[in-house]
C-alpha cells in the first residue's frame, strides 16, 4: 500500500461519507485488521461512533470482518474497493448506455446504499422516474422489475452473502460474528416477486385527503404490514462484471484500429456470447465454434460463412493474437485472448526497447536514427524517471567499466506500477484542487443556493416577473461570472478525474494479468 493510495482512499472516504468514517477507514487502511476496542483506542473516538462508522463501511462493502480463533472479531479495510468509488460515475453511465434510464437509476441506488433488497430498489427507482415524468404519468413497478432481472441475468448485479440458517439452541450461544456464505448457483437468481404498483410523486403525497401527515400514516401502516417477500435477500453491484465490460470494449476498439470494423464486430460478437460464461480474470474466453459465431452475428452484417472463416483466420494469424484457434470441430473453435499491450503511443526509443528487449546506447542511436547527444539525454532522463532500466553484463570478474556491456531495457510491469502510482497521485491532487476551489467560493455558493431556493418558492406561489427579476439581481454580474468560472473549472477537474481513472483501469488490468495465478 503506497502513500498515494492511502491519501486517495482518505480523500474518497471523506468526500462521500464524512470525517468520522474517513478517520476509521483511513486508520484501517494504514494498520490492517484490528479489533473494535483497539480501533476506538487508536483513533480517540467514542465506541458508539466507531460502531456506526464500521456499519456504514460494511454496508458499502468497504470493510470486512472475521472471527479470530481467540474469540474476538477483527475488521479489515478493502483498499481496492475504496479506490473503486472513483469509478462509480463510469459504472452508472455504462448502465444507462446498456439499459436506459431505469438501469442507470438501479445501479445508482445500489451504489448509493451499498446493499438493498430488490423490492426496495424497484420502489425507489419507480418513485424517482415518476418525479421526472409529466403530470398524470407514472412508472410501473413491473417495468423496473424487468430491467432489474436483465441486469441480474447479465451479472451486473448480484446477491450479497447471507447468514446461513441454523437451528437456535439455548444451550449454545451464538458466535460473536456471523459467517456470511453465498451459493454460486443462487448468486444471480432473482426472487419471484409480485410487485404491483406505480411510482409516487413526493408533492402529491405529502398530506393525505384526511389531513393526516404522511409520515404518521406510513408509520401506522408499517406497524401492521408484513415484511416484503424478499426480506433478507440483498443485492449489490458486481464491479468485476463492469470491469469485464470495460475490458471487452477496449479489445473491440483495439481490433477496429488494427484491422477494420467487420473484424471488431466479429470479436464483439464472440465476447458477447461468452460474457456470462467467462470469469473476469480468465486469460481467454470460452471456445466458440465458427458455426455458433456465424449464427450470432448481428442481422446488419450480411457476410457469408466463407468470409467469416477468412476473417477468423486473419485474426488468429495476426501477431497481436486477438483471437486464438483451439480446435477444428464445428468449423473451427476460436477464443478471444485477453491481451493488454503498452507502448503504441510512447516515444520512439521506448517502442524500440520494447521491441528489441536489450540495446546498448550506440545501438539505440543507430536503430532510432537519433543524434548521439539527444539519444543520451533522452535515455538518462527515462532512466531517472524509471521508465527504462540499465543492466550491466561484465566481460571480466572485476566489473571494469571499459570491459562491461551496458544494456538498456524496459521492465514493463515495473513501469506500469510506477505509472499507476503517478495516476493515484494525480487523482488525489485533482480532488484536493476541487475542494480548494469549492472552499474558496463557499460564501458565494451558499448565496447562490439561497437565491435559487427563494426563486423556486416564489415561482411555486405564482410571483410576478418583476419580483423574480428583483430576486435574481441579488447576485451581481461579477458574482455570476465568478460562479460560471467555478463551474467550468470544477467540470474540467471532474472530466480529468474520469480520464485518469480510465488509465488506472488499463494499468491495473495489465498488472493483474502479469501476476502468476496458482
Amino acid at each position: 500500500m503506497t502513500q498515494a493510495e492511502i491519501k486517495l482512499c482518505s480523500l474518497l472516504l471523506h468526500e462521500h461519507f464524512g470525517e468520522i468514517v474517513e478517520k476509521i477507514g483511513t486508520h484501517l487502511v494504514r494498520t490492517g485488521s484490528q479489533a473494535l476496542r483497539v480501533i476506538a483506542s487508536d483513533t480517540g473516538l467514542l465506541l458508539d461512533q466507531v460502531k456506526k462508522a464500521l456499519c456504514v463501511l460494511i454496508q458499502h462493502n468497504l470493510v470486512t470482518f472475521q472471527l479470530q480463533k481467540r474469540g474476538w472479531v477483527e475488521y479489515e479495510a478493502q483498499c481496492g474497493r475504496v479506490l473503486r468509488i472513483l469509478r462509480y460515475p463510469r459504472y452508472i453511465y455504462t448502465a444507462k448506455t446498456l439499459y436506459g434510464d431505469t438501469g442507470e437509476l438501479i445501479v445508482e441506488e445500489l451504489l448509493l446504499n451499498g446493499q438493498l433488497t430488490m423490492s426496495a430498489v424497484v420502489r425507489k427507482v419507480a418513485d424517482r422516474l415518476t418525479e421526472t415524468m409529466e403530470d398524470g404519468k407514472t412508472m410501473d413497478y413491473t417495468d423496473v422489475s424487468n430491467t432489474f432481472v436483465r441486469l441480474a441475468d447479465t451479472h451486473f448485479v448480484q446477491r450479497c452473502p447471507l447468514v446461513p440458517e441454523s437451528p437456535q439452541s439455548p444451550e449454545v450461544p451464538p458466535p460473536p460474528a456471523p459467517t456470511l456464505v453465498i451459493n454460486e448457483k443462487d448468486m444471480y437468481v432473482v426472487p419471484r416477486l409480485n410487485l404491483i404498483g406505480k411510482g409516487k410523486r413526493r408533492r402529491s403525497c405529502e398530506e393525505e385527503d384526511d389531513g393526516e401527515p404522511r409520515a404518521k400514516k406510513q408509520k401506522q401502516e408499517g406497524e401492521s404490514s408484513e415484511p416484503p417477500p424478499d426480506d433478507g435477500i440483498y443485492w449489490q453491484v458486481n464491479i468485476d462484471r463492469f470491469h469485464q465490460h470495460f475490458r471487452d470494449q477496449a479489445i473491440v476498439s483495439a481490433v477496429a484500429n488494427r484491422m477494420d470494423q467487420t473484424s471488431s464486430e466479429i470479436v464483439r460478437t464472440m465476447l458477447r456470447m461468452s460474457e456470462v460464461t467467462t470469469s473476469s480474470g480468465a486469460p481467454y474466453t470460452q471456445p466458440l465454434s465458427s458455426n455458433e459465431i456465424f449464427r450470432s452475428l448481428p442481422a446488419g452484417y450480411n457476410i457469408v460463412k466463407q468470409v467469416l472463416d477468412q476473417y477468423l483466420t486473419l485474426l488468429a494469424d495476426d501477431p497481436l493474437e486477438f483471437v486464438g484457434k483451439s480446435g477444428d470441430s464445428g468449423g473451427g473453435m476460436y477464443t478471444v485472448s485477453i491481451f493488454w499491450g503498452f507502448g503504441s503511443r510512447c516515444a520512439r526509443i521506448f517502442r524500440l526497447l520494447l521491441r528489441k528487449k536489450h540495446l546498448e546506447q550506440k545501438q539505440v542511436e543507430d536503430f532510432a536514427m537519433i543524434p548521439a547527444k539527444e539519444a543520451k539525454e533522452m535515455l538518462y532522463k527515462m532512466l531517472s524517471e524509471n521508465f527504462v532500466s540499465l543492466q550491466e553484463i561484465p566481460k571480466t570478474p572485476d566489473h571494469a567499466p571499459s570491459r562491461t556491456f551496458y544494456l538498456y531495457t524496459v521492465n514493463v510491469p515495473a513501469a506500469a506500477r510506477m505509472l499507476l502510482h503517478r495516476c493515484y497521485k494525480s487523482v488525489a491532487n485533482l480532488m484536493e484542487r476541487r475542494q480548494f476551489e469549492t472552499k474558496e467560493n463557499k460564501r458565494l455558493l451558499e448565496k447562490s443556493q439561497r437565491v435559487e431556493a427563494i426563486l423556486a418558492s416564489m415561482q411555486a406561489t405564482g410571483a410576478e416577473a418583476a419580483q423574480l427579476q428583483e430576486i435574481e439581481e441579488m447576485i451581481t454580474a461579477p458574482e455570476r461570472q465568478q460562479l460560471e468560472t467555478l463551474k467550468r473549472n470544477v467540470n474540467k477537474i471532474d472530466a480529468s478525474e474520469n480520464q485518469v481513472d480510465e488509465t488506472i483501469f488499463v494499468l491495473e488490468s495489465f498488472i493483474e494479468s502479469t501476476v502468476k495465478r496458482p
